[in-house]
């Protein structure tokens, strides 16, 4: 785990303390066209008066090795050395981007993370993974590395639209659904309605952290994480081949909790009063994602491509009950295109 985690109002301050250790070397600040704008100004006055930034274009569509050739050439050209520590300010793609290249540079500096999106606070920030997407697959190149900090400060979230907010509400919800019955019992009837977002963060990363802690690199358990992203990252990676189809990975997320809840009953392992609830929830939240059913099969392709697979075998994570996941369940081809059509039909 991250060796330094703050989450509220304090945690830019006690980032501010820990960049002012004379162990840290050169900072170079990671952003991209929105956290530059409306994020930087937050975070200025706690970092060290020399500093670089190197700010990255937005979107999915630049998680790229290209990308990080921007923060290896600023790196480069700072002669940053092995006390440099890389700041990532941004969403899950600056994150998993900043944090694989500070990971790659003479073999390897310190980064800490300051996720500006609700996704990232909950998630993409939190447990060690990092990575860019490559030939249009999901997160397809990366290492696990652990950050020497992760400081999460609501106030960012104020930066977000609703779009954005709800794209990161998912993966709360996941992890609601996969290790915490009574948050989703209690949740489902709150939604976005949250007055302070403090807490709802703090348990959330508590249960990723929980899960991470038992299995560091994803060798068992810590593949429940996962639920809603074999269907999710497919329908994903699709959509960002198709311009001006391209959604956010909680969208993509969500509509992937339908498919593989769906997939859980037909498995005999969930209720179909439990996924009623799942489904009436979600759907509640998360407008339809259209695509129709001559795609299916082409979205279900990119399943193959899973990182959990093994062989020939799709491997996911299913439910069991509501707050219980079991993962490596084989799945096939037919039960991705199968689950996609479901969701297109109940989705109307």
């Amino acid at each position: 785990m991250a060796a330094s985690l703050s989450i509220g109002p304090n945690s830019l301050p006690e980032l501010a303390t820990l960049l002012a250790r004379p162990a840290m070397g050169q900072v170079v600040v990671v952003t991209d066209d929105n956290t530059q704008r409306l994020c930087y100004p937050i975070l200025r006055p706690y970092l060290p008066e020399e500093h670089s930034v190197v700010m990255l274009p937005a979107g999915e569509e630049f998680k790229t090795l290209s990308s990080c050739e921007l923060v290896w050439n600023e790196l480069t050209t700072q002669r940053a050395d092995r006390f440099a520590v890389v700041v990532n300010l941004g969403g899950g793609v600056v994150t998993d981007l900043g944090g694989f290249s500070a990971a790659l540079y003479k073999r390897g500096v310190r980064f800490v993370q300051v996720p500006t999106t609700l996704l990232a606070q909950v998630d993409a920030s939190v447990g060690g993974k990092t990575g860019v997407d490559y030939q249009g697959f999901k997160n397809h190149i990366g290492v696990f590395q652990e950050p020497a900090g992760v400081f999460i400060d609501p106030q960012f979230l104020q930066t977000l639209d609703p779009r954005q907010l709800k794209s990161g509400y998912a993966e709360i919800v996941k992890h609601w659904l996969i290790a915490d019955a009574d948050a989703f019992a209690a949740g489902r009837y709150t939604g976005l309605f949250v007055e302070d977002w403090t807490p709802v963060i703090r348990a959330s990363v508590a249960t990723k952290e929980a899960i991470v802690a038992q299995d560091p690199l994803e060798s068992g358990l810590r593949k429940i994480l996962n639920f809603g992203h074999t269907v999710g990252h497919a329908l994903e990676s699709y959509l960002l081949t198709q311009p001006g189809r391209e959604i956010l990975h909680g969208e993509a997320v969500a509509t992937g909790m339908v498919c593989e809840s769906w997939l859980s009953v037909q498995k005999g392992l969930l209720s179909p009063e439990e996924l009623d609830k799942i489904e009436t929830f979600l759907f509640s939240i998360y407008e339809k994602v259209p695509f129709v059913t001559l795609e299916t099969e082409a979205i279900a392709d990119y399943a193959r491509q899973d990182k959990k697979n093994a062989g020939t075998t799709i491997n996911c994570t299913l439910l069991e009950a509501i707050g219980r996941a079991v993962y490596d369940q084989p799945i096939t081809m037919q039960d991705v295109t199968d689950s996609l059509r479901y969701y297109q039909k109940i989705a109307q």
